[in-house]
């Protein structure tokens, strides 16, 4: 053998030896982690098995406090229940105990009044005995008294019931004639009495109305600036309010002249604004006066509430209350009359009350009896007549209608408090300086004056100034030429001419402007 064959023999033997050993080792090393993992496996079990009792012991426990806390609350349920039907068992009893103690008072109170009925029955028994023998001694004495007149009963009472008739006749007329007398000479003193004191128990203020407005300033320099180049700003002041605007030699002072009282104040009120802002402008000038007239009608509204409220008057229509107010700016003969009609209100309430009647059906009928002075147009109908319309219109009771339409005899009174309004519109109306006639109808003529103008197509507004000397109309330039407005003005004066009657001459004004209006944005 060689050394190279000996050599591979011992390593052969060598692998060998080392496979072997790796071989008891492997086994071993398996033998060993079986053995640890059987003690693994006995300790989990055994973990598990003693974690399981303690669970099982804790479920039981739970469960006994469980059923221990359920069987007191149930027994808790059982003992409400209990009570409950214990005070059930205690009221019942106590109603029965009630509900026989009310059969006994029941059957003590028939029994009562069982024995009442029966003493009640003998006496009607001894009532009809007494009775028959009042009717038989009755019939005796009629009986006796036949015998003794001659006369039957029915002829005896048909005697004493003429005698009695013909002595309560003979007292009434006399009665009668002696009231009459009575009447006759205290009724003249009596209604003077009451006329007097109800007079005497009102004192209501009244103003005469002018024609004219003075407009203080605070110097003369404004004046110019009023007027406006070549006149430009008084002539858009008088077209915008219809008021005639007097700028004179007259210290710190300009005169706004109309007859209608709405558009001088309007014309006043707007120049004080213009004046105290500064800007004065044509422009400017309709914008002021725009809102001016906006204002003056919400204090119209005003003023008409202030004086129902004032007068105790509930229940108006809101119409009936602005025009109310409006009268604050109209006269009648020269007298305001929203003061005459607050006047002939109170007098008619005082004379109402004095004669024991409804005296706030008569002050409403006093306020309301000339409301057909003011309003918005002008129909061909006496103010009386259309106030009592416009109050049917409005719903207002027929006895304040009747006032207000029979105040001048233009129907027919039907209630007392018609004759009351019409005494009382003469006792304010017949007050010496309260109405001026010439005033009156200088008003009247001024306004079919305006009110002709209007007649004609394309005028768009209409003022009479200067006293009724100059009548400005204003046309609008896309209805009306140049040529059209030159010819407007002859036909207005030959109209005035032949419908009116008028002193001296009326001037006729036709103004026809091109306005171009553009918007900057």
């Amino acid at each position: 053998m060689t050394t190279l064959s000996i050599i591979q023999l011992g390593a052969g033997l060598i692998i060998a030896f080392c496979a072997a050993a790796l071989a008891v080792g492997f086994g071993l090393a398996f033998f060993i982690w079986q053995i640890a993992l059987r003690n693994k496996s006995r300790r989990i079990i055994t973990d598990a098995e003693s974690e399981a009792e303690v669970i099982r012991k804790e479920k039981i426990l739970q469960a006994k406090e469980r059923f221990l806390q359920l069987k007191t609350e149930h027994e808790k349920v059982i003992n409400e229940k209990n009570s409950r039907l214990t005070q059930s068992e205690n009221r019942i009893k106590q109603k029965e105990l009630t509900l026989s103690q009310k059969i006994e008072e029941a059957q003590r109170r028939k029994n009562e009044a069982d024995a009442i009925r029966e003493n009640l029955n003998n006496q009607l028994e001894l009532l009809d005995k007494k009775s028959e023998e009042l009717e038989k001694m009755h019939r005796q004495q009629v009986e006796q008294l036949v015998a003794v007149s001659g006369l039957s009963a029915e002829d005896a009472k048909n005697q004493l019931i003429e005698s009695l008739k013909e002595e309560a006749k003979t007292g009434a007329m006399s009665y009668i004639n002696e009231i009459l007398d009575e009447a006759k000479m205290t009724a003249n003193k009596e209604a003077k009495r009451i006329v007097v004191q109800t007079i005497q128990r009102v004192a209501t203020e009244h103003a005469i109305e002018n024609a004219v407005t003075v407009f203080h300033i605070d110097s003369d320099e404004i004046k110019g600036r009023i007027i406006g180049r070549e006149g430009r700003n008084i002539r858009a002041l008088e077209a915008a309010t219809g008021v005639e605007i007097i700028v004179d030699d007259t210290p710190e002072a300009i005169v706004l002249s109309a007859f209608d009282p709405v558009r001088r104040e309007i014309a006043r009120l707007a120049l004080h604004q213009l004046v105290t802002d500064g800007r004065i402008h044509p422009a400017r000038i309709e914008e002021i006066v725009e809102k001016t007239r906006k204002q003056v009608e919400e204090e119209i509204l005003e003023v008409g509430k202030r004086t129902s409220i004032d007068l105790g008057i509930h229940g108006l229509h809101p119409e009936l209350i602005r025009l109310i107010g409006k009268m604050k700016y109209r006269s009648s003969y020269g007298q305001n009359l929203l003061m005459h009609s607050r006047e002939v209100a109170n007098l008619s309430a005082i004379m109402a009350a004095e004669l024991g009647l409804n005296p706030k059906l008569a002050k409403r009928a006093g306020l309301l009896h000339d409301i057909g002075k003011v309003p918005d147009d002008e129909p061909e109908l006496p103010h009386a007549i259309l106030g009592m319309k416009m109050a049917e219109k409005f719903r207002e009771k027929p006895e304040v209608c009747n006032a207000i339409g029979a105040h001048h005899d233009e129907v027919e009174m039907t209630t007392l408090i018609a004759p009351i309004v019409q005494v009382c519109d003469a006792i304010s109306g017949a007050r010496p300086g309260a109405r001026r006639e010439v005033v009156e109808s200088y008003i009247k003529r001024l306004k079919e004056l305006e009110s002709l103008a209007l007649q004609y197509p394309g005028v768009m507004k209409t003022y009479a100034i200067q006293a009724g000397r100059e009548l400005r109309v204003i046309v609008g330039a896309e209805k009306v030429t140049d040529k059209e407005a030159e010819g407007l003005s002859l036909d207005i004066a030959k109209k005035i001419q032949d419908e009116m009657t008028y002193p001296g001459q009326i001037k006729i004004t036709v103004i026809r402007e091109t306005r171009a209006v553009n918007y900057a944005k």
